[in-house]
């Protein structure tokens, strides 16, 4: 083989490689990170059901409304766990904010209200396709379009600390 010839077989090797690492990237300890592949927002799921709400405090300062498709809501009612492939999770975030005109009726500071959303994240049990994960894929959106697949690299390990809740934070609200 010429010269030319290793220059372009190394050339083809070191790209397939830069591609595969960018493709696959790893986690500390070795394991590739899922590559989640959830691009839209399902369909009507401002519809679903609510499965409970919440204020987080501290940097995020959020209200959070907690969505379940029928199958979500079906496994949280019966208290079924693991929850079945098909099962998907909304989670809605709004700024909390004081509501100025409620304040006034009340004359002092103590009526918050949901301001401008920050984002909707979504959780999607398929227990094959995202194994490596407990069974969920994850996603978010920013003003309704997809984030990288670089900012969901840390979501499963957020939910590990609640693996024998099927790695949901929120319980039932009935």
């Amino acid at each position: 083989m010429r010269p030319i010839g290793y220059i372009l077989t190394a050339v083809i090797l070191l790209t397939g490689a830069g591609v595969n690492m960018r493709l696959a990237p790893a986690h500390a300890d070795g394991a590739a990170t899922p590559i989640f592949d959830i691009y839209q927002m399902p369909a009507g799921y401002r519809d679903w059901k609510v499965v409970s709400v919440a204020h987080e405090a501290g940097n995020l300062n959020d209200l959070r409304a907690v969505l379940g498709n029928d199958i979500a809501i079906k496994s949280y009612r019966e208290g079924k766990l693991p929850f079945p492939d098909g099962a998907i999770i909304a989670r809605l975030a709004w700024k909390y904010v004081p509501s100025e005109e409620n304040n006034k009726v009340f004359g002092r500071e103590q009526s918050f209200v949901a301001g401008d959303a920050t984002n909707v994240q979504f959780m999607v049990k398929d227990s094959k396709k995202y194994a490596a994960t407990g069974g969920w894929g994850f996603a978010q959106f920013n003003d309704g379009k997809p984030v990288d697949a670089a900012e969901l690299v840390g979501c499963f390990a957020c939910h590990v600390p609640v693996k024998e809740r099927d790695f949901l934070f929120t319980r039932y609200a009935p």
